[in-house]
């Protein structure tokens, strides 16, 4: 750990402060890159799509064992 990083430590954990943390939470979010539209779009429609067929993979299953369990114990 460098220097700097050791002051920062110090420095916050011997006073917090409401405006520092709201300062920090601010220069926090301008670092983040935010997805475009497109691509949410696109990235939720892949995880619904899997979800979609994750759920009928999974109600297939079941209704095989159902079937198989009736003509065992039926």
């Amino acid at each position: 750990m460098d220097k700097k990083n050791e002051a920062e430590i110090t420095e916050t954990s011997s006073g917090l402060s409401v405006s520092k943390f709201f300062e920090g939470i601010k220069e926090e979010f301008e670092k983040v890159v935010w997805p475009s539209r497109k691509q949410v779009i696109s990235e939720s429609a892949a995880v619904l799509l899997m979800v979609t067929l994750s759920a009928s993979l999974i109600f297939l299953v079941d209704r095989l064992f159902t079937w198989a369990a009736q003509q065992v114990f039926g």
